[in-house]
């Protein structure tokens, strides 16, 4: 404050993801599996760095002739940007319960495209009191959003955290599994809701993680795995206990790397198959452990479900730019902002009188 004016402080938020690219092409994809390679898969496996060009090419053309024989054109990117988009809705309709000191500014950044989040960090470093990080993968561990930790601390130092918060634990909330409860329900068709003797089963797809790595010991990064678990558990009770439910049982559906060692065990294949040898009339999937949908849901997952070939089967799609969670999202941010606001002026120096 200076004579009497309360000086605005200016914050920006970058709504971030992995990111995949839109055009396929060799070209577009060869950087992109570089930096996976450099970001995530060398935490658990080590990869010389004379084979990771190798290893990226190899990648980047198997990826190119599947998604343009089958013509998959990702729609991650378009999703994050009308989640962020949806995002500054919600927080300039909730403009009375931000302090009227926070000026905010929202854009979008990405792990392994352009624009790359660590290189909006630096843009933003000089321009902003503080920057808010809000990765949208819901279950945090090395992989997912601690990638978005990795390149602060990369950036920045760990002193970057003084001015950068990540916003984390996003699972970890009862109003989020009730978000998704109820646009469950309401995504599922007249068609399986009409089959009131059927066996319904509900697959839950999420990302699996490490359990032992190679040499069968836990592996020392963080792994999210009780994270998993535990929010696996949480939605499952939710489905079980709603007034609306049709399903018989819910099952975990993991979809796991072939590397590293030993893998989440609940897979999609294997509710499939427990869902098959039971007699299940027909199967609902929904990627609960994605909040936009991408290549591994609405390719990969969505391939698996197709093969199993149910009499019925319904794909839900990822929760996306639903408006009830964007308002949810909103809540977070504040949250976040005031958290950072709260540490800042706490660290700040204060006059004290002689």
């Amino acid at each position: 404050m200076v004579d009497g004016i309360v000086s605005r402080k200016r914050y920006a938020v970058i709504v971030t993801t992995y990111g995949e690219v839109e055009e396929v092409t060799i070209r577009n994809l060869w950087p992109s599996s570089r930096k996976i390679l450099r970001s995530v898969t060398r935490q658990i496996v080590k990869i010389p760095e004379a084979l990771i060009y190798f290893i990226a090419d190899y990648r980047s053309t198997k990826h190119y002739i599947k998604w343009k024989r089958n013509r998959y054109h990702s729609s991650l990117l378009a999703i994050n940007r009308a989640q962020t988009a949806m995002l500054q809705e919600a927080l300039v309709a909730s403009r009375s319960t931000m302090p009227a000191t926070f000026e905010v500014t929202l854009t979008d950044a990405y792990y392994f495209v352009h624009p790359y989040l660590e290189e909006k960090l630096q843009q933003m470093w000089n321009h902003y009191d503080g920057i808010i990080v809000l990765p949208m993968i819901p279950v945090e561990s090395a992989f997912s959003c601690g990638v978005a930790c990795q390149m602060v601390t990369d950036v920045f130092g760990d002193g970057g955290f003084g001015k950068v918060k990540v916003l984390s634990k996003l699972w970890n909330d009862p109003h989020l599994h009730r978000i998704y409860t109820d646009y469950l329900f309401r995504e599922v068709s007249e068609q399986m809701r009409l089959r009131k003797k059927a066996k319904i089963g509900l697959v839950l797809v999420i990302h699996g993680t490490l359990v032992k790595d190679r040499a069968g010991n836990t592996p020392e990064l963080f792994t999210g795995l009780a994270e998993t678990i535990a929010f696996f558990e949480a939605m499952k009770r939710m489905i079980m206990a709603d007034s609306k439910n049709i399903f018989t049982d819910v099952r975990q559906g993991c979809m796991n790397h072939s590397r590293g060692g030993e893998w989440t065990s609940e897979t999609i294949e294997k509710a499939f198959e427990g869902f098959k040898a039971e007699g299940y009339d027909g199967v609902v999937m929904f990627p609960y452990g994605f909040f936009a949908d991408n290549s591994e849901t609405e390719y990969d997952a969505c391939r698996k479900l197709e093969e199993a070939a149910f009499p019925l089967s319904q794909y839900i799609r990822c929760i996306n730019d639903n408006p009830e969670f964007g308002q949810w999202l909103s809540g977070k941010v504040l949250d976040g902002l005031q958290a950072l606001n709260n540490l800042q002026c706490a660290l700040e120096p204060h006059d004290t009188e002689s």
